[in-house]
Protein backbone atom coordinates (compact mmCIF):
# COMPACT_ATOMS: atom_id res chain seq x y z
CA UNK A 1 0.00 0.00 0.00
CA UNK A 2 2.98 2.44 0.63
CA UNK A 3 4.36 1.57 -2.42
CA UNK A 4 1.45 2.33 -4.49
CA UNK A 5 0.86 5.69 -2.41
CA UNK A 6 4.28 6.87 -2.93
CA UNK A 7 3.91 6.21 -6.54
CA UNK A 8 0.88 8.25 -6.92
CA UNK A 9 2.53 11.10 -5.02
CA UNK A 10 5.66 10.85 -7.50
CA UNK A 11 2.88 11.04 -10.20
CA UNK A 12 1.35 14.08 -9.35
CA UNK A 13 4.48 15.85 -8.88
CA UNK A 14 5.67 15.20 -12.31
CA UNK A 15 2.74 16.44 -13.72
CA UNK A 16 2.42 19.77 -16.04
CA UNK A 17 0.90 21.98 -13.02
CA UNK A 18 4.62 21.81 -11.36
CA UNK A 19 6.05 22.20 -14.73
CA UNK A 20 4.30 25.40 -15.38
CA UNK A 21 6.10 27.36 -12.52
CA UNK A 22 3.04 28.63 -10.53
CA UNK A 23 2.88 27.57 -6.98
CA UNK A 24 0.86 24.57 -6.83
CA UNK A 25 0.71 24.15 -3.30
CA UNK A 26 -1.82 27.01 -2.20
CA UNK A 27 -5.50 26.63 -0.89
CA UNK A 28 -6.21 28.86 -3.82
CA UNK A 29 -5.22 26.57 -6.51
CA UNK A 30 -8.19 24.49 -7.19
CA UNK A 31 -5.75 21.86 -9.08
CA UNK A 32 -4.03 21.69 -5.52
CA UNK A 33 -7.44 20.91 -3.30
CA UNK A 34 -8.81 18.42 -5.71
CA UNK A 35 -5.76 16.65 -5.73
CA UNK A 36 -5.82 16.68 -1.70
CA UNK A 37 -9.20 15.75 -1.82
CA UNK A 38 -8.58 12.59 -4.08
CA UNK A 39 -5.95 11.87 -2.26
CA UNK A 40 -7.84 12.20 0.97
CA UNK A 41 -10.81 10.17 -0.72
CA UNK A 42 -8.10 7.34 -1.90
CA UNK A 43 -6.48 7.34 1.91
CA UNK A 44 -9.83 6.68 3.28
CA UNK A 45 -10.35 4.06 0.74
CA UNK A 46 -7.04 2.44 2.10
CA UNK A 47 -7.71 2.95 5.19
CA UNK A 48 -11.28 1.24 5.49
CA UNK A 49 -9.79 -1.42 3.04
CA UNK A 50 -12.28 -1.03 0.71
CA UNK A 51 -10.55 -2.53 -1.84
CA UNK A 52 -9.36 -5.74 0.11
CA UNK A 53 -13.31 -5.75 0.79
CA UNK A 54 -14.63 -5.29 -2.96
CA UNK A 55 -12.12 -8.38 -4.03
CA UNK A 56 -13.36 -10.28 -1.43
CA UNK A 57 -17.31 -9.28 -2.97
CA UNK A 58 -16.03 -10.03 -6.18
CA UNK A 59 -14.66 -13.30 -5.34
CA UNK A 60 -17.71 -14.23 -2.68
CA UNK A 61 -19.69 -13.37 -5.97
CA UNK A 62 -16.92 -15.38 -8.22
CA UNK A 63 -17.59 -18.43 -5.85
CA UNK A 64 -21.55 -17.68 -6.16
CA UNK A 65 -21.43 -18.43 -9.34
CA UNK A 66 -19.48 -20.75 -10.34
CA UNK A 67 -21.19 -22.87 -7.57
CA UNK A 68 -24.51 -21.79 -9.52
CA UNK A 69 -22.94 -22.99 -12.66
CA UNK A 70 -21.90 -26.72 -10.80
CA UNK A 71 -25.43 -26.73 -9.59
CA UNK A 72 -26.64 -26.22 -13.01
CA UNK A 73 -24.54 -28.35 -14.65
CA UNK A 74 -25.23 -31.04 -12.55
CA UNK A 75 -28.99 -30.12 -13.48
CA UNK A 76 -28.51 -30.43 -16.85
CA UNK A 77 -27.02 -34.37 -16.40
CA UNK A 78 -29.66 -35.17 -14.23
CA UNK A 79 -32.34 -33.90 -16.93
CA UNK A 80 -30.66 -35.46 -19.16
CA UNK A 81 -30.01 -38.77 -17.35
CA UNK A 82 -33.74 -38.48 -16.85
CA UNK A 83 -34.73 -37.65 -20.52
CA UNK A 84 -32.70 -41.08 -21.35
CA UNK A 85 -34.60 -42.74 -18.85
CA UNK A 86 -38.10 -41.20 -20.25
CA UNK A 87 -37.26 -41.83 -23.82
CA UNK A 88 -35.80 -45.57 -23.05
CA UNK A 89 -39.21 -46.01 -20.93
CA UNK A 90 -41.20 -45.14 -24.14
CA UNK A 91 -39.35 -47.10 -26.51
CA UNK A 92 -40.32 -50.35 -24.46
CA UNK A 93 -43.77 -49.48 -23.93
CA UNK A 94 -43.54 -48.83 -27.44
CA UNK A 95 -42.15 -52.46 -28.08
CA UNK A 96 -44.57 -54.15 -25.22
CA UNK A 97 -47.72 -52.60 -26.90
CA UNK A 98 -46.01 -53.14 -30.65
CA UNK A 99 -45.94 -57.22 -28.90
CA UNK A 100 -49.56 -56.72 -27.55
CA UNK A 101 -50.49 -55.97 -31.35
CA UNK A 102 -48.90 -58.69 -33.04
CA UNK A 103 -50.00 -61.37 -30.26
CA UNK A 104 -53.56 -60.12 -31.09
CA UNK A 105 -53.58 -60.69 -34.05
CA UNK A 106 -52.17 -63.88 -33.88
CA UNK A 107 -54.54 -64.65 -31.59
CA UNK A 108 -57.56 -63.16 -33.67
CA UNK A 109 -55.78 -65.39 -37.14
CA UNK A 110 -56.10 -68.66 -34.89
CA UNK A 111 -59.37 -67.85 -33.62
CA UNK A 112 -60.77 -67.35 -37.27
CA UNK A 113 -58.60 -70.57 -37.95
CA UNK A 114 -60.47 -72.02 -35.25
CA UNK A 115 -63.85 -70.59 -35.85
CA UNK A 116 -63.66 -71.65 -39.61
CA UNK A 117 -62.52 -75.26 -38.60
CA UNK A 118 -65.26 -76.04 -36.16
CA UNK A 119 -68.06 -74.80 -38.57
CA UNK A 120 -66.97 -77.63 -41.19
CA UNK A 121 -66.68 -79.58 -38.88
CA UNK A 122 -70.52 -78.73 -37.74
CA UNK A 123 -71.15 -78.14 -41.28
CA UNK A 124 -69.96 -81.87 -42.00
CA UNK A 125 -72.21 -82.93 -39.10
CA UNK A 126 -75.04 -81.37 -40.11
CA UNK A 127 -74.30 -83.53 -43.85
CA UNK A 128 -73.88 -86.56 -42.31
CA UNK A 129 -76.77 -86.40 -39.77
CA UNK A 130 -79.15 -85.40 -42.63
CA UNK A 131 -77.58 -87.89 -44.91
CA UNK A 132 -78.33 -90.01 -42.31
CA UNK A 133 -81.92 -88.90 -42.33
CA UNK A 134 -82.49 -89.11 -45.79
CA UNK A 135 -81.27 -92.91 -45.50
CA UNK A 136 -83.66 -93.31 -43.20
CA UNK A 137 -86.20 -92.18 -44.39
CA UNK A 138 -85.69 -93.84 -47.64
CA UNK A 139 -85.56 -96.86 -45.97
CA UNK A 140 -88.49 -96.52 -44.12
CA UNK A 141 -90.31 -95.58 -47.27
CA UNK A 142 -88.82 -98.53 -49.38
CA UNK A 143 -90.53 -100.90 -46.15
CA UNK A 144 -93.49 -99.09 -46.49
CA UNK A 145 -93.49 -99.58 -50.31
CA UNK A 146 -92.54 -103.09 -49.80
CA UNK A 147 -94.73 -103.89 -46.97
CA UNK A 148 -97.46 -102.54 -49.31
CA UNK A 149 -96.65 -104.35 -52.18
CA UNK A 150 -96.51 -107.55 -50.13
CA UNK A 151 -100.02 -106.82 -48.58
CA UNK A 152 -101.63 -105.88 -51.97
CA UNK A 153 -99.72 -109.46 -53.52
CA UNK A 154 -100.88 -111.74 -50.40
CA UNK A 155 -104.83 -109.93 -50.88
CA UNK A 156 -104.15 -110.91 -54.56
CA UNK A 157 -102.87 -114.17 -53.94
CA UNK A 158 -105.68 -115.17 -51.73
CA UNK A 159 -108.43 -113.62 -54.20
CA UNK A 160 -106.64 -115.91 -57.35
CA UNK A 161 -106.10 -118.72 -54.83
CA UNK A 162 -110.14 -118.44 -53.45
CA UNK A 163 -111.33 -118.56 -56.68
CA UNK A 164 -109.25 -121.42 -58.57
CA UNK A 165 -108.34 -123.52 -55.33
CA UNK A 166 -110.59 -126.29 -53.40
CA UNK A 167 -111.12 -127.31 -50.12
CA UNK A 168 -109.77 -129.95 -50.14
CA UNK A 169 -106.38 -128.54 -52.04
CA UNK A 170 -106.59 -125.75 -49.71
CA UNK A 171 -106.48 -128.20 -46.65
CA UNK A 172 -103.26 -130.21 -48.29
CA UNK A 173 -101.79 -126.77 -48.78
CA UNK A 174 -101.96 -125.28 -45.33
CA UNK A 175 -100.48 -128.76 -43.90
CA UNK A 176 -97.52 -128.71 -46.42
CA UNK A 177 -97.10 -125.09 -44.92
CA UNK A 178 -97.40 -126.12 -41.25
CA UNK A 179 -94.89 -129.07 -41.96
CA UNK A 180 -92.37 -126.34 -43.83
CA UNK A 181 -92.49 -124.08 -41.23
CA UNK A 182 -91.87 -126.92 -38.17
CA UNK A 183 -89.04 -127.81 -40.10
CA UNK A 184 -87.51 -124.32 -40.75
CA UNK A 185 -88.44 -124.01 -37.28
CA UNK A 186 -86.50 -126.93 -35.59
Amino acid sequence: MRLTFSALIAGLVASPAFAAGDVFFSLNNTDFIVLLAFILFIGVLFYFKVPSLLSGMLDNRAEGIKSELDEARALREEAQTLLASYERKQQEVKDQADRIVTAAKAEATEAADQARADLEKSIERRLAAAEEQIGSAQAAAVKEVRDQAIVIAVAAAKEVIAKKMTAAEGNALIASAIADVDSKLH
